[in-house]
């Protein structure tokens, strides 16, 4: 069972998504927030798996909240196109990924699956525009930062794929290797990194320049 937290001021919208997930066998609304403090506190008295959380709030921002939130619940920011210049922020605040407030109800079903499995949700091609659209643009004459030593020339080519939002099964194709061969340089890039999830490694390839915004 998949325990989930809320957080958002609009309490229609804490409703409505509310409604929607626990209407899955799965997963288990444990409580909502309508700020980001209200969120921190809940989500450490609750232990929710994942916490679904709203960018613009009072009190305290989902940024703000999702940085307290680091080594505690994934975090799965929800979003809109006027609020697309968060998206890189959250991500380096520890998100685990975003999802638009308009996207389908099966999307955002799946997200919560998703995030809460480990993954990042950072396939849909929205996201790839996003990430490479405000991800940090350094500049291309940079050297190889050290910490990317520690990887082999097959996963350097996993971590740019992660970084352009390609899926596990995309990987493999793009590779022309089997997908748990796929999962597997990723646990070892996660693992030699010290990195939590693939939102982690997007957010490393493009601070170091190993994946330029807008390749």
């Amino acid at each position: 069972m998949i325990k989930v937290l809320i957080a958002d001021d609009q309490a229609m919208v804490r409703q409505g998504f509310g409604a929607l997930l626990a209407a899955q066998p799965d997963l288990l609304v444990v409580g909502d927030a309508a700020n980001g403090a209200d969120a921190v506190a809940a989500a450490r008295r609750l232990n929710p798996d994942v916490v679904l959380m709203d960018v613009r709030m009072p009190v305290m921002d989902g940024l703000e909240a999702t940085r307290r939130l680091v080594g505690g619940p994934k975090v799965l920011i929800l979003t809109t196109f006027d609020l697309d210049d968060y998206v890189y922020e959250a991500l380096r605040a520890g998100a685990s990924g975003f999802l638009l407030k308009d996207a389908p109800a099966d999307d955002l079903v799946t997200a919560v699956r998703v995030v809460a499995s480990g993954e990042a949700l950072l396939a849909p091609s929205v996201t790839r525009r996003l990430i490479a659209e405000f991800a940090a643009r350094p500049a291309r004459n940079k050297p190889r930062p050290v910490e990317l030593n520690a990887l082999t020339p097959r996963e350097t080519d996993v971590l740019r794929l992660i970084a352009r939002g390609r899926s596990n099964q995309e990987i493999a194709a793009d590779l022309v290797v089997a997908e748990q061969t796929v999962k597997t340089h990723i646990g070892k890039i996660l693992g030699k990194l010290g990195l939590r999830d693939r939102a982690q490694a997007v957010v490393l390839a493009y601070e170091t320049g190993l994946v330029a915004a807008g390749e």
